[in-house]
C-alpha cells in the first residue's frame, strides 16, 4: 500500500476514485475515514489537479462543489505545504493570510459566546444579542476579501489553465455568503427572545455561517495559495496588489507597501489626469487631498449604494477609520442598536425627504458635532451621504472679539487633557446604575434616573450604565439643567454621568 500511497499519479487516482464513490452515494463518513488512513500527505498541487480533471471529464461542477466539504474536511492538516513560498509583509498573500487571523479571531469570540449564551443571558438578552450581531457584522466583511480573490486572483489563476477549482471556490463563497445573510436575519428578527429560541439560532443558523468562513480559510491556506505562489509570476502579483484598494480589505489595513524586485511598471495617470477640474477652479490629487485632510472636521463618504468610498486622514481623528471599511456597507459600520438610525437618514435622503441629520454627543469630555449631509447632482438626483465630524468644545467657550493675529499653540505646548478616568475622578459619584437588567425586562430607567439625580447635591454626579448611547435620556437631563458625559469603555458599554450643577 505504501507504494501506492507514494506514487504521485496513483495517489490522484486514489483520491478521484474515493470522490466519485461519494457521488454514487457512498457514506462520507466511511469515505473520511478511508481519506485519512490512506493519503497520508498529499501535495496541495495534486488536490487542485484532481478537481480540475474530475471536472473534465464530465462532473458536473455543481456536483465536484456538493462533494467538496467532504474532501477538505477530510483532508485538513493532511496536505503537505513544504516547498510553499514564503512572501513578504504588503504581498497579496500575506494581506489575504493577515485576514484570515482577523476572520479567525472573530470566530473566536463567537465560539465563546455560543458557549455562554444561557448564562449571559441572565445578564441581559439585548446586551448578549448586540455583541453577537456586530461580531457577525464583523464577519460579513468576508465579502470584500472573497471578491478580492474572484475579480483579481481567478482570473491570472485561469490563465495558467486552471479553470475547475476557482468555480468550485467561487460556490462555496456564495454559499459562505447566504449562511452569513441567513444568520444576520435570523439574529434580527422581531419579537420576544428566549435562551431555548438563542440556542436554536445558534445550532441551526449561526455555527454554520461560521463553520463556513473556517473552512475556507483552510481551502485557502492549505490549497489555493500554495498553488497561486506556484503558478503566478511576480508581475501578475503585482497587477493584483495594485487593483486591491478598489476593493477594499477584510478586517485589515495593511501598513506595508509592497512591489517586487526588477518589475517596471508604466505609470498610468499623467499630471493633466491627475488634475481635478472643477467649474470654479481646479486642484492637484495632492493638492486636493491636503485640503481635506487639513480641514478641522472628519469626513466620510457613502456612496448611493450605500457603500463607504472615503474617508479623510487629518491629524485630529474624532472616530477611528481605516481602509478595511472601504466598500463596506454603511450599516457594518454602525453598532446594531444604532443601524435602524442609520436606515432611517439614508432612506430620508434617498426619498428627499430630508437633506441633513444632525446629533451630538459629550465624549471623553468634549463637545462632538456631527452631521449627516445628502449630496445631490444639479437635477436633485442622490448621489450619496456625507459625514461630518468636529469637536466643537473650544468654539462652544468663545466669547467677545478676537481682532488681533494669534497663532493656535502647538499640540506639544499645550496643557494635556486629562484622561477619563482623571475626569471621572473629579466628581463626587453617589450613585451607579447598571440599567442593562432593567432594559432585558423592558422597563426604561429614564423615571428612576430623574428621581435620583433629583436628590444630588451641586457637585454631584449620577452614572447610568447601558449597552446603547442613551441620548433621549441625555438631552431630557441636559434639558433638566445637568451636565452630562458620555464614554464608551473597552467592554462595548456606554457609560454616562449626569452631574448637578
Amino acid at each position: 500500500m505504501s507504494e501506492l500511497i507514494n506514487n504521485s499519479q496513483n495517489r490522484k487516482e486514489l483520491l478521484k476514485h474515493m470522490i466519485l464513490q461519494l457521488h454514487e452515494g457512498i457514506a462520507p463518513e466511511a469515505i473520511r475515514a478511508r481519506m485519512v488512513d490512506l493519503m497520508a500527505r498529499i501535495p496541495y498541487a495534486e488536490v487542485v489537479e484532481v478537481e480540475q480533471e474530475l471536472i473534465s471529464e464530465g462532473l458536473p461542477e455543481a456536483e465536484v462543489l456538493r462533494l467538496c466539504d467532504v474532501h477538505t474536511d477530510a483532508l485538513k492538516g493532511h496536505i503537505d505545504l513544504a516547498g510553499m513560498k514564503i512572501v513578504p509583509p504588503g504581498h497579496p498573500v500575506d494581506t489575504f493570510k493577515q485576514e484570515n487571523k482577523e476572520l479567525t479571531r472573530v470566530a473566536g469570540e463567537l465560539d465563546s459566546l455560543f458557549s455562554q449564551a444561557e448564562t449571559a443571558f441572565a445578564d441581559g438578552e439585548e446586551a448578549y444579542l448586540n455583541k453577537v450581531k456586530t461580531l457577525f457584522n464583523s464577519l460579513m466583511d468576508v465579502d470584500k476579501h472573497y471578491r478580492r480573490k474572484e475579480n483579481l486572483v481567478f482570473p491570472f489563476v485561469e490563465k495558467h489553465g486552471i479553470t475547475g477549482p476557482p468555480k468550485v471556490m467561487w460556490g462555496k463563497h456564495d454559499e459562505t455568503r447566504d449562511l452569513l445573510k441567513n444568520a444576520i436575519d435570523a439574529l434580527n428578527m422581531p419579537g420576544k427572545l428566549t435562551p431555548e429560541m438563542m440556542e436554536m439560532k445558534i445550532e441551526f443558523f449561526l455555527k454554520p455561517a461560521v463553520k463556513a468562513i473556517r473552512d475556507m480559510i483552510m481551502k485557502e491556506e492549505e490549497i489555493l495559495f500554495p498553488m497561486t505562489l506556484d503558478k503566478l509570476t511576480d508581475a501578475e502579483w503585482y497587477d493584483v496588489y495594485r487593483q486591491t484598494n478598489e476593493i477594499g480589505y477584510c478586517l485589515y489595513d495593511p501598513k506595508i507597501a509592497w512591489r517586487p524586485l526588477g518589475i517596471e511598471v508604466e505609470e498610468s495617470t499623467s499630471a493633466e489626469e491627475g488634475t481635478v477640474n472643477l467649474p470654479s477652479g481646479k486642484f492637484t490629487s495632492e493638492e486636493l487631498m491636503a485640503l481635506l485632510n487639513t480641514l478641522p472636521i472628519d469626513i466620510t463618504f457613502v456612496d448611493r449604494n450605500d457603500k463607504v468610498r472615503y474617508f479623510s486622514q487629518g491629524k485630529e481623528r474624532i472616530f477611528d477609520r481605516n481602509r478595511a471599511i472601504l466598500g463596506r456597507d454603511v450599516r457594518m459600520c454602525h453598532p446594531p442598536s444604532s443601524v435602524h438610525v442609520v436606515d432611517q437618514i439614508v432612506g430620508d435622503f434617498k426619498s428627499g425627504k430630508a437633506d441633513s441629520a444632525p446629533f451630538w454627543i459629550q465624549m471623553k469630555g468634549r463637545f462632538i458635532h456631527i452631521e449627516y449631509f445628502a449630496l445631490r447632482n444639479e437635477k436633485g438626483e442622490y448621489l450619496g451621504t456625507v459625514e461630518m465630524s468636529q469637536d466643537l468644545t473650544e468654539k462652544r467657550a468663545l466669547a467677545g472679539d478676537q481682532r488681533l493675529l494669534s497663532y493656535r499653540k502647538k499640540e506639544e505646548d499645550s496643557i494635556p487633557e486629562k484622561t477619563d478616568q482623571e475626569m471621572k475622578k473629579s466628581y463626587n459619584i453617589k450613585t451607579v446604575l447598571d440599567a442593562r437588567p432593567l432594559l432585558a425586562q423592558g422597563i426604561h430607567p429614564l423615571e428612576r434616573v430623574q428621581q435620583e439625580c433629583a436628590m444630588l447635591q451641586p457637585g454631584e454626579a449620577y452614572e447610568i450604565i447601558t449597552p446603547f448611547p442613551p441620548a433621549p435620556m441625555i438631552d431630557k437631563m441636559a434639558a433638566a439643567g445637568f451636565e452630562t458625559q458620555s464614554e464608551t469603555s473597552s467592554d462595548g458599554l456606554f457609560h454616562t454621568l449626569f452631574i448637578k450643577r
